[in-house]
């Protein structure tokens, strides 16, 4: 029954509430010491996603972090270095991958990522165990990236290499229609309005690589998730609405599938999760999904101290990956 009550997260001094505790993170912090090596990793159907590798040591090393960043996210946004820079301070290497389209290339594809999309991850697991080598892998990612990362693990376990390990996700929106419709309050406008010029700006970019195939028509007037999803995740990606979306790419669904020791944590303060983004039944009738949620913490963020030093997240995960009894 790894519910676990307690969290001994404490947020840093000044940061009062989930909102603060949220833009910090997001728009303050610096993570210097990561150095990347970008390599392409082409995909089956003819697209591409860009590897972001950041190594412990001369050599490879046995162990191997693969972090899943959110939504319009990329593999230099902070959390994402953070994560990468523990990882290779605790003697992993760290692999951040972009999604289609979120390296800083358009993807060739009309369709792009979304946030039930586990293929991708499938293809970057496998090149990493059958191409590297690996022995030993480990999953982290957060918000979208956590909610791809539940649901490859436990929509079909089976297909999951005996060498991914242990997994840890941060902040992560389980129940995707109730978290489209959360975000939409009058109190988080201002992410919202973040999310979606960035999401109108990739299809105008898209629109003009691919002439003729996308309607723009009305795209300023979307003014929330589900407008968008309906509009166009749904159907570029093979769903019947924005509800079909939401049902089948939810990773709470698929929590109970879930064979390897796999840490949430989700704070209590966050804006961006509703009450059903807090599984604890899922975690009460599972023996390998564990439920932590602290008070604080806000949507990403997890500060405990100066902005350029560790966050609870990259503590956590660390902790989860090497400790011999997970919890």
């Amino acid at each position: 029954m790894p519910l676990l009550t307690i969290s001994d997260y404490r947020p840093a001094a000044l940061l009062a509430n989930g909102h603060l505790q949220t833009i910090v993170a997001s728009t303050l912090r610096r993570v210097p010491g990561v150095a990347y090596q970008r390599e392409r990793l082409e995909l089956p159907d003819g697209d591409f996603v860009d590897l972001d590798w950041s190594l412990a040591g001369p050599v490879p090393a046995r162990r191997l972090g693969i972090i899943s960043h959110g939504l319009e996210g990329d593999s230099n946004r902070p959390y994402v270095r953070g994560m990468a820079r523990a990882l290779n301070q605790a003697g992993f290497d760290a692999l951040a991958w972009n999604y289609r389209g979120c390296g800083g290339e358009t993807n060739r594809l009309l369709r792009a990522y979304h946030l039930g999309d586990t293929d991708d991850l499938a293809a970057v697991v496998r090149y990493a165990v059958e191409e590297k080598h690996y022995p030993e892998l480990f999953l982290t990612g957060f918000s979208a990236g956590g909610n791809v990362t539940l649901k490859y693990l436990g929509e079909n376990a089976a297909r999951v290499p005996s060498q991914v390990q242990r997994a840890a996700v941060f902040s992560v929106p389980t129940d995707l229609k109730a978290s489209s419709v959360h975000i939409s309050r009058w109190q988080n406008q201002i992410y919202l309005r973040r999310f979606l010029a960035s999401l109108r700006q990739k299809m105008r970019v898209k629109a003009a690589h691919l002439p003729g195939q996308l309607d723009l028509s009305a795209l300023d007037e979307l003014r929330d998730f589900p407008q968008f999803d309906e509009r166009y995740t749904a159907p570029l990606h093979g769903f019947a609405s924005a509800d079909d979306y939401y049902e089948h790419s939810a990773s709470g669904r698929y929590l109970a599938g879930i064979r390897i020791p796999t840490l949430l944590v989700n704070a209590l303060n966050d804006p961006f999760l509703p009450p059903s983004c807090f599984p604890r039944e899922a975690a009460r009738a599972s023996r390998f999904f564990y439920l932590e949620t602290p008070a604080e913490g806000g949507h990403v963020g997890f500060n405990e101290g100066g902005p350029n030093g560790t966050y609870y997240s990259e503590r956590r995960a660390v902790d989860f990956f090497t400790r011999a009894v997970p919890g």
